[in-house]
């Protein structure tokens, strides 16, 4: 791991502790100390069997939490009892020896225990601290370490299932494969440089390394790809509800969310701005987006929310084209950019037919409700069917983050400037920049390639005690 000369590993040589579990009272509450005096703090302050100083790693102790009152009280005030766990370094999730105190979850226990640790010799831990020096004591890299943050956020069977794919190294071992090849070029390359007074030697393969080249571009493609899986998968599916006027977006929206979140009114032009809420069908997360009435209007006020309605249709994912089954009105043709989206038709207020429905040949492809009954069920199936068979990240390596996304786009850029120059038969400086370049930003990446004001940023969003 390479790091900037302000880098100030010494900020890790302390002992540290935090509360663990989440803000507030509760059945019981776990307290993490981590740091070469981790064992020898707590041991000042814990009464057992048998002192924590002589405990094997991957053992839990009973016991109470006390201290003496002072020198002219030497009575032990008891705070808790309490069960201790002990790991030991370097097997252990920062590295280094650790300690973990489940106490009991009264607001007093918790914050009086951390007094106690941090007068016994503690520093109360940054956010999350303890994930960095894990990072920083090789116990994982960087992709993992934001991982365990993306763990902690999920909100869905998927989010879940694509922070742990990361934190198993999912992103790690692609990248890692793509460094290692592309480093073996980059030596030859230089060592090149260094006989360049030889101009009959050559060390790296020309056709080689151009095949290798097109390897990676099209690996960092896909990687590069699927960061439209994975921002979806975090952030929610987008599906839009468009329509003319009165079709029954609004409602067609309460029903699905199973609450009145959109105003409903017989009047056209109601809604006059984008309603959005979210929904978590089989596992994945939907962000519905309740759009105005398509529809020509002298009204400013309507012509706006009508533009953010195209917008919100060209931002989304799936377009849900609701149609009033009695007058249907069709709009799509008002859309652009709509070609690779998925159209889902649906023929709304069909108990107002008075009869039942008679199906076209080409009726397949449409969904007939009527949304003010509340029976959606089939809508549901058909976003969660789209779901699995555009969503599926089982058998792929999926980026969701931002940061690697940014990292992989200049990764790429650079590859290209390497298979360009060797077209073009450049000299082999300026192929060395180019690799450099591709190898600096996927280093970024896992971390290999960092500097402390990266680490803050990251470390900085996580929470205390992680």
């Amino acid at each position: 791991m390479e790091m900037d000369e302000n880098y100030d590993l010494t900020m890790y040589n302390n002992t540290v502790c935090a509360i663990s579990t989440p803000y507030g009272s509760g059945g019981i509450a776990v307290v993490r100390v981590s740091g070469a005096s981790a064992i020898q703090i707590v041991d000042s302050l814990f009464c057992g069997r048998k002192s924590l100083m002589e405990a094997k790693a991957y053992t839990v102790h009973y016991g109470e939490i006390r201290r003496s009152s002072g020198i002219w009280n030497p009575v032990s005030e008891i705070l808790d009892q309490v069960l201790v766990s002990i790991f030991r370094a370097p097997h252990s999730f920062t590295g280094e020896d650790v300690v973990e105190i489940a106490c009991h979850g009264s607001m007093y226990i918790q914050q009086t225990l951390l007094q106690w640790l941090v007068d016994a010799g503690c520093q109360l831990a940054k956010a999350g601290e303890f994930t960095q020096r894990a990072f920083l004591n090789g116990k994982m890299d960087l992709t993992e370490a934001e991982a365990v943050a993306d763990l902690i956020a999920a909100q869905t069977k998927a989010e879940k299932d694509l922070a742990l794919s990361q934190l198993r190294g999912g992103i790690s071992n692609e990248l890692a494969k793509l460094r290692e090849r592309l480093l073996t070029f980059t030596s030859l390359v230089e060592l090149e440089l260094d006989f360049a007074d030889h101009e009959e030697l050559e060390f790296a393969d020309r056709s080689e390394l151009f095949a290798l080249a097109q390897e990676i571009d099209t690996t960092i493609g896909k990687l590069v790809g699927s960061f439209k899986t994975g921002n979806a998968i975090k952030q929610g599916i987008p599906v839009a509800i468009i329509g003319a006027p009165n079709v029954g977006k609004s409602t067609l929206l309460n029903a699905l969310l199973g609450e009145e979140r959109a105003i409903v009114s017989d009047i056209q032009g109601t809604t006059r701005d984008t309603v959005e809420d979210t929904l978590v069908l089989d596992g994945m997360l939907f962000r519905f987006i309740d759009t105005a009435g398509l529809r020509q209007t002298e009204d400013t006020i309507e012509n706006l929310g009508i533009e953010r309605s195209r917008q919100a249709a060209q931002k989304a994912a799936v377009l849900i084209h609701l149609q009033d089954a009695t007058d249907p009105v069709d709009i799509l043709s008002e859309l652009d950019d709509i070609n690779e989206k998925k159209i889902i038709q649906i023929y709304n207020k069909v108990d107002l037919l008075g009869k039942e429905v008679r199906r076209r040949e080409d009726d397949e492809a449409r969904i007939y409700l009527s949304a003010k009954s509340g029976h959606v069920e089939v809508l549901k199936q058909e976003l969660i069917t789209y779901a699995r068979e555009q969503y599926d990240t089982r058998n792929a390596v999926t980026i969701s983050n931002t940061r690697h996304y940014e990292a992989l786009v200049r990764a790429q850029e650079a590859i290209k400037r390497v298979q360009d120059g060797l077209q073009m038969q450049i000299s082999g400086e300026f192929l060395s920049m180019d690799l450099q370049d591709c190898l600096s930003a996927l280093g970024e990446i896992t971390g290999q390639i960092t500097s402390q004001e990266v680490l803050n940023n990251i470390f900085g969003k996580f929470c205390i005690g992680k």
